[in-house]
């Protein structure tokens, strides 16, 4: 157990950041799921733009690396295209 006030403050603070990462990162995976399940291509042009800027969001807190936003949204953009 910790022996110092500011390392109890310091789990406690830990604890906190990973559940909001968590569920950030949940519910961003939601929105990609939704988005690549959709059929109508009008529907899917609309959605794109906010799961990019989660994704962004994401990589721009390093809740996710850079890279693998890149590579997402890569991938989400030309699925829109193509359908």
């Amino acid at each position: 157990m910790a022996n110092h006030k500011s390392a109890l403050k310091r789990i406690r603070r830990n604890e906190a950041v990973r559940l909001r990462n968590r569920y950030q990162h949940k519910t961003v995976r939601n929105a990609i799921k939704k988005l690549r399940n959709e059929e109508d291509k009008k529907a899917a042009e609309e959605l794109l733009p906010s799961v990019v800027s989660m994704i962004d969001k994401l990589a721009k807190r390093n809740i996710i690396h850079a890279n693998k936003a890149s590579n997402l949204k890569s991938k989400l953009a030309s699925k829109v295209a193509a359908m």
